[in-house]
C-alpha cells in the first residue's frame, strides 16, 4: 500500500469545545472545511449527507468505485484527510463512529477506512483499521505489524470506536486501547506506534486493493479527538463501573496470577 502526502506549511484548526477536545471533524459544519484536504477524483464520492447519521445533522458518505485514484498511488480511495501532527511521547483519545450498509462488498483483500499515516513516504501507516473478507482488524506497525483487534464485520449498524494511543516508536513506551461499542475490546497493550520521529496524519474515508472491483460506500460520524478519555467516551448507564484499560489490564493480570498459582505443578 503506497501512498505519498506533500505536506502544507500551516494548519487550520477551528474553535475548540473544551480545553481538552483538541479538535472535531463531525461534519456538524455541513460540510468538509473541519478537515485539512480531501482526496477525491469527484465531488460525490465524499459527501456529506443528512440521511444517515449517527449523531447531530450530518455524517460523511465515501464512495469508491473501481480505477479511483486520486493521488496517483496504489490501491483506490477517496478519504479525507487531517494533519493531526501526533507527536512522540504524546496521548490522545479519539471517537468516532461507522457504517458499513448492508451491500458492502466482501473481498479477500484489504480495505483501509481509518488510518494514521506517516509523514514521511509510502508504505503501510504504523496504525490502521481495516476490513478484509468478513473481518475488521485493527494493526499497529505496518504490514507486518501486530494485529491488536478483531471482529466479524457488522453492517447495517454504526459501529462506535474509542481508541486511545501513546504515541511513540518505542514498543516500551507506545500503547493502544480500544472501546467498541462502549465496551473495552483491547485492553492497554504496549506496541510501536510511529515509525521513528515522523510526525502522523489521520486520513478517514475509503482506501482499498486495486483488484477490488464492486463500487462501495461507508459512514462515518462524530470524529473527535482529546486529551482525556471522558471526552469522548459516552457516559456509562447508570450504576454500571466502567474499567478503564489500566484497570481492566490489573485485572487480566491479577487473572493469570491465580490461574498459575491454582495450576498443579
Amino acid at each position: 500500500m503506497t501512498r505519498f502526502l506533500r505536506l502544507v506549511p500551516l494548519l487550520l484548526v477551528p474553535a475548540l469545545a473544551s480545553a481538552s477536545t483538541l479538535w472535531k471533524g463531525d461534519f456538524e459544519t455541513g460540510n468538509t472545511s473541519q478537515w485539512t484536504r480531501l482526496q477525491s477524483v469527484a465531488n460525490d464520492r465524499l459527501m456529506v449527507v443528512s440521511d444517515m447519521v449517527r449523531e447531530g445533522k450530518y455524517a460523511l458518505k465515501a464512495t469508491v468505485k473501481k480505477g479511483d485514484d486520486p493521488i496517483n498511488a496504489s490501491g483506490n480511495r477517496n478519504e479525507l484527510l487531517y494533519l493531526s501532527l501526533e507527536t512522540p511521547g504524546v496521548e490522545y483519545f479519539y471517537k468516532w463512529s461507522t457504517l458499513f450498509p448492508t451491500n458492502y462488498p466482501s473481498a479477500n483483500k484489504w480495505q483501509v477506512f481509518a488510518q494514521w499515516h506517516q509523514m514521511g513516504c509510502c508504505g503501510s501507516p504504523p496504525l490502521e483499521f481495516y476490513v478484509v473478507g468478513e473481518e475488521m482488524r485493527l494493526r499497529v506497525g505496518g504490514s507486518s505489524g501486530k494485529i491488536l483487534w478483531r471482529a466479524p464485520l457488522v453492517r447495517g449498524k454504526w459501529n462506535d470506536f474509542v481508541l486511545q494511543v501513546k504515541w511513540s516508536p518505542d514498543p516500551k513506551v507506545g500503547y493502544v486501547a480500544l472501546y467498541k461499542d462502549g465496551k473495552l475490546a483491547v485492553p492497554k497493550t504496549m506496541a510501536a506506534t510511529q515509525f521513528g520521529k515522523e510526525k502522523n496524519y489521520l486520513k478517514l474515508g475509503l482506501y482499498r486493493d486495486a483488484s477490488i472491483s464492486p463500487t462501495a460506500h461507508v459512514y462515518h460520524d462524530g470524529f473527535t479527538m482529546a486529551s482525556r478519555l471522558e471526552d469522548v467516551m459516552p457516559p456509562a448507564p447508570e450504576g454500571v463501573m466502567m474499567a478503564t484499560p489500566s484497570q481492566a489490564s490489573a485485572k487480566t493480570r491479577k487473572a493469570g496470577q491465580n490461574k498459575r498459582r491454582a495450576t498443579p505443578r
